[in-house]
């Protein structure tokens, strides 16, 4: 669809969906950030707080606020459900059949249980290995939906692997829904394993969710075919008020913060963002979206499965003489890793990606390094900083890495395929 064919589209429904769409996010941010202020004392009252670890005197800060962001989001959406089906209700627009709207409910299924695995991890501080078991429930009525309604199930290939395949798809059959599976669990838990300091939950699904939204509307612009249009356009209402919900959280969230947000929005926010791309066709294309995620899972690797001792909290260690953030750091024997532990502390200090530290302690040779984790290495590159300056230069990442997915997915992807859809 080209800028010259912008109004036909306008005038067969999806204007009137998109319209609706952000009107009713102006309402869902401004009920937002009343609410999440409302219930502020009242989370307080009944002993739901933490303490903010990064500053000197805290006080009670009420937690988790996620919940209520997530609850006027859903109300918002439920209201929002009939109107992208009114016009195919009239029959106008043949190409809107029912599956779309499973799609819509299997998604809000999947939406719902996440937030509902996130407040229980808040209350009940569940284990990891839960935090990968219910995701995966939480993702099936997405796939089953996704299963029953036909949808494709291949991969494009570039160009260079036409003659080795013989072919310009590669279909991957159950492997593309193990693969929407393992996206789910990792967009679960992929903004909160990237927190500990005001904002920067909230901050950074801010900025990828405008940046999927900003993907679909050119998707919308760009694609001719009326199917993924609407899969686009769906993708996109869902998104609108998911991005207002969560701005009004992040004012209350960002330093100094009022509330936190709470394992309940991490997994509401990860959720949302792996329904929106399975909805819209682009799940591959989210992983550019999510750049940083992706780095500081694979930087964490070592500590998450143990090779390297990990603390209960791995946050930036608070310096009150100067009020500033500095590394935190994870201390241990020399003796207690084993052969592999240490080869990665080698490559990861080699690589200049690891702050490494070697003392002796009751004649024992004990071991420093700094926690691995994305905020601990903007710390080792850009020097000590205060709490709000650490969270704005991450955002600042977060916006130059979507920049570059945008780089990647129309400019060198060009290079790469014949057709870039």
């Amino acid at each position: 669809m080209s800028w010259s064919n912008v109004m036909e589209w306008l005038n067969w429904g999806l204007g009137q969906t998109l319209t609706a769409s952000i009107v009713l996010s102006v309402l869902t941010f401004r009920s937002s950030y009343h609410y999440v202020g409302f219930f502020i004392p009242m989370f307080i009252q009944k002993g739901h707080y933490g303490q903010d670890k990064c500053k000197e005197k805290s006080g009670p800060v009420a937690e988790p606020l996620g919940v209520v962001a997530a609850a006027v989001y859903l109300i918002f959406i439920f209201v929002f459900i009939g109107i992208p089906f009114y016009e195919w209700k009239q029959e106008v627009n043949t190409f809107m059949p029912p599956i779309r709207l499973l799609f819509l409910l299997a998604g809000l299924v999947s939406i719902c249980t996440s937030i509902l695995l996130g407040f229980a991890d808040d209350m009940l501080d569940l284990r990891w290995r839960h935090k990968l078991i219910f995701p995966f429930l939480s993702s099936v009525p997405l796939v089953l939906v996704y299963f029953i309604s036909e949808e494709k199930t291949a991969m494009l290939l570039p160009k260079f692997f036409y003659n080795f395949f013989g072919q310009t798809y590669l279909e991957l059959g159950v492997l593309f829904y193990v693969y929407i599976i393992m996206l789910v669990i990792f967009c679960t838990n992929a903004i909160n394993i990237i927190a500990g300091i005001n904002g920067v939950e909230a901050g950074q699904s801010i900025v990828i969710a405008a940046s999927v939204a900003l993907f679909n509307l050119v998707q919308m612009v760009r694609l001719e075919d009326d199917e993924s249009v609407w899969s686009h356009l769906l993708s996109f209402s869902l998104l609108a008020p998911f991005i207002a919900t969560s701005l009004g959280l992040y004012m209350h969230n960002k330093y100094p913060a009022k509330a936190f947000v709470g394992d309940t929005f991490c997994y509401f926010s990860g959720m949302t963002l792996a329904v929106v791309a399975v909805i819209g066709h682009f799940s591959k294309t989210l992983l550019l979206f999510l750049i940083p995620q992706v780095f500081n899972f694979l930087y964490s690797c070592p500590q998450l499965f143990h090779l390297v001792p990990c603390p209960r909290h791995r946050l930036p260690k608070f310096d009150e003489k100067t009020q500033q953030l500095n590394m935190s750091r994870a201390e241990f024997k020399a003796s207690d890793i084993k052969v592999l532990g240490h080869l990665v502390i080698k490559l990861f200090t080699t690589l200049c990606i690891l702050d490494y530290k070697e003392f002796e302690k009751d004649g024992e040779k004990w071991l420093s390094v700094s926690n691995m984790t994305i905020l601990n290495l903007l710390l080792k590159f850009h020097g000590p900083m205060r709490e709000y300056e650490l969270n704005n230069l991450f955002l600042r990442y977060q916006v130059a890495s979507s920049a570059l997915a945008f780089v990647c997915r129309f400019v060198i992807a060009g290079f790469l395929y014949e057709n870039v859809m």
